[in-house]
């Protein structure tokens, strides 16, 4: 009988480790795929923006650009399930999590004051030419 318990309890242990792996495994693919999302919406789309929909600093952002006409790929991480990966690996890559963060043409410009700054010193109409 005892045999048996140990022979459940290592059943388990083993059950218990493969689920921690799994939920390792796919935690890395997932920030793997929001990565590739990020690369690819930086680097194919002449402006993005990521936002929340809420913020009046981002509808500033993104109130510049219609200004300007210019289309852009707004990212609205309130709106999105992977919204709070998506800002945690900017600030990664930016240092970081407020929004708006806005890119043209690959280039980080900041947030919402460094893109005043942009338009400011002529920086942003530079990088849409």
């Amino acid at each position: 009988m005892e045999a048996n318990f140990n022979l459940v309890r290592v059943d388990l242990i083993v059950i218990l480790l493969c689920l921690i792996m799994s939920s390792f495994v796919q935690r890395s693919v997932a920030s793997e795929s929001t990565s590739d999302f990020i690369q690819n919406a930086i680097y194919s789309n002449k402006i993005v923006i990521f936002s929340k929909t809420y913020c009046p600093y981002s509808l500033k952002a993104k109130n510049v650009f219609s200004r300007l006409q210019e289309k852009t790929f707004v990212v609205e991480l309130d709106l999105r399930d992977d919204g709070y990966e998506i800002q945690s690996l900017l600030m990664e890559m930016v240092g970081r999590r407020t929004v708006p963060q806005v890119f043209v043409n690959g280039k980080h410009i900041g947030g919402s004051a460094d893109l005043n700054v942009a338009v400011e010193n002529r920086e942003l109409q530079n990088l849409l030419d």
